[in-house]
């Protein structure tokens, strides 16, 4: 099995940086790589049974959302994005993973634009998964309005989670939540393992987790790591 590098919020957003400039991969190449773990640890979950919702965010998180509805979508799947703004402009690989999305024909729900949640989630069952994509890593504090609305919905709904990256709401570093926060059935991270992971604290926030790679290789992050801990 292979044994991932251990990062905390910072490193794992350095990383990414690091990959586009050092390497030269291309920002949005991350983050198809990264959709693609996530939907293919989804497809080995769920088979063909049930509905997903993705729940997106305006950053980068959001972003993988989109890139995983439409990957879903290349299988046939018919996944339901419901994306919230929150009054925030879209990160740019983000706003292209909307665009391609869009163009496919693919479900998109303005959820800044919902008024009564009640019937999207009343309505799921333990065959239906939710994919939370709101807020990641790059947020600090507590979730406000409407994301802790959407997680507490979310924690309500008798679907299974996946969430992507990091449960939202969850202080990666420390595995603790002083807010509202996601309670996942399983979480899937990217490149490494996230240093609050392994506090036994987390496992009730993000339930099983798998590491995904997005395609930068193990050996250059492990000297990436060396020489920023340096």
């Amino acid at each position: 099995m292979t044994e991932y590098p251990v990062l905390t919020c910072d490193q794992a957003r350095r990383l990414d940086a690091s990959a586009v400039s050092q390497l030269g991969l291309p920002s949005l190449l991350l983050m198809e790589n990264a959709a693609r773990g996530v939907t293919q640890e989804l497809t080995k979950l769920r088979g063909n049974r049930g509905r997903v919702l993705v729940f997106c965010g305006p950053g980068n998180n959001g972003g993988d959302g989109l890139a995983i509805a439409r990957l879903l979508a290349s299988d046939g799947g018919d996944a339901v994005v419901y994306l919230l703004r929150a009054g925030k402009t879209l990160t740019d690989d983000a706003g292209r993973n909307l665009g391609f999305l869009r163009a496919a024909g693919g479900n998109i729900v303005e959820g800044d634009e919902v008024t009564n949640w009640d019937p999207v989630f009343d309505e799921l069952t333990q065959n239906d998964w939710i994919l939370d994509c709101l807020l990641g890593t790059g947020v600090r504090g507590c979730p406000r309005a409407p994301f802790a609305n959407i997680i507490e919905s979310i924690n309500r709904a008798s679907a299974r989670v996946l969430a992507v990256d990091v449960p939202s709401g969850l202080d990666c570093d420390t595995g603790t939540a002083n807010g509202a926060c996601v309670k996942a059935t399983t979480t899937v991270t990217f490149a490494g393992m996230k240093r609050g992971f392994l506090q036994p604290t987390s496992m009730k926030f993000t339930g099983s987790v798998t590491v995904a790679h997005i395609g930068i290789p193990l050996t250059w992050v492990r000297s990436w790591l060396s020489d920023v801990n340096d």
